[in-house]
């Protein structure tokens, strides 16, 4: 009977192995049916319209041609033009610096939150994250009328000789960034709160009684354990910013045009869909890039399994 003991075994092995599969695939099955729906399937389409030819209509026909990426590195009928690059160039100045600010403002707000009664912390991070409940284009159409010329804010910064008397703070480059890090704070106050929320205070007590300044505490203490919440919010706030659409086309106009604004346009005003696939493509590429070189600095920074990526 011993002898049988083994073969016995091995089927009911196979089946919990199965159950267990099976049941993983249940459970994972909305979400990759969802992300095949709505990620794969388009990208495979924009793939295919980027090597097809524009029509005079805008939309993409046979036969199949490169002219979308000669489009995007420059090239048109008129000669070569550096203002995709130009485009490209904001688009990763604004998201480096929108994102930063959201740092900025993260970390004090953070910090004021969890030093607070238990019981107030729960309603102040609702407060913080209340107005991304709200729909991004009602939030940017505020910030229309705050940063317009005949708003407080503006007139304040024509008294200082900031800008010009006729002008206001929008559209430009400096609406867009106060638009993007307003819209996208929350997404770092979130990750960063459920980082600091686990701070060990009795290390950050250790720095205190060896007398180590504000700074020092904060970059050997603070920092080090808040760095997976930090990494996973620069992640959430950095890749929608750099393709971000409403904030660039409300409070930027063509005066602070993004990659966002510039391949919608493909789609709508100014047809030509090769040329819109080929420009979403190399979007999706430096996102591509900038996770794989961020996700390799967090392994070198120790912080890669505590982070979302």
């Amino acid at each position: 009977m011993s002898g049988l003991t083994p073969a016995i075994k091995k089927p009911r092995v196979n089946a919990e192995r199965l159950a267990t599969a099976l049941r993983l695939w249940i459970a994972a099955g909305p979400g990759l049916f969802w992300i095949i729906l709505f990620l794969l399937i388009p990208s495979a389409m924009l793939l295919a319209i980027a090597f097809l030819t524009n029509s005079d209509f805008g939309s993409p026909v046979l036969p199949l041609s490169l002219g979308s990426f000669s489009e995007v590195a420059g090239y048109g009928i008129l000669g070569w033009s550096g203002a995709n690059f130009v485009t490209l160039a904001r688009s990763l100045v604004q998201t480096g610096a929108a994102t930063s600010m959201t740092i900025l403002l993260a970390y004090p707000l953070v910090f004021f939150i969890i030093t607070r009664p238990a019981n107030l912390r729960p309603v102040l991070l609702l407060f913080a994250i209340l107005p991304s409940w709200t729909n991004q284009v009602v939030r940017t159409y505020a910030w229309m009328q705050l940063l317009n010329p005949e708003a407080p804010l503006s007139h304040i910064a024509q008294k200082l000789g900031i800008i010009p008397e006729h002008l206001g703070l929008m559209p430009g480059d400096f609406a867009v960034l106060i638009g993007l890090t307003y819209n996208y704070l929350p997404y770092m106050v979130v990750p960063l709160y459920a980082a600091a929320e686990k701070l060990d205070w009795t290390l950050v007590e250790a720095g205190r009684d060896l007398y180590a300044s504000g700074t020092k505490l904060f970059f050997n203490t603070v920092f080090p354990q808040t760095l997976p919440g930090l990494l996973s919010g620069i992640i959430l706030v950095g890749i929608p910013a750099f393709g971000d659409y409403v904030v660039p086309q409300l409070l930027g106009g063509d005066r602070a045009m993004m990659l966002g604004s510039l391949i919608a346009g493909q789609f709508t005003f100014s047809p030509n869909w090769p040329y819109g696939a080929a420009l979403t493509l190399i979007m999706l590429a430096f996102t591509c890039l900038g996770l794989v070189t961020f996700r390799r600095l967090t392994q070198r920074m120790g912080a890669g399994e505590g982070a979302m990526l």
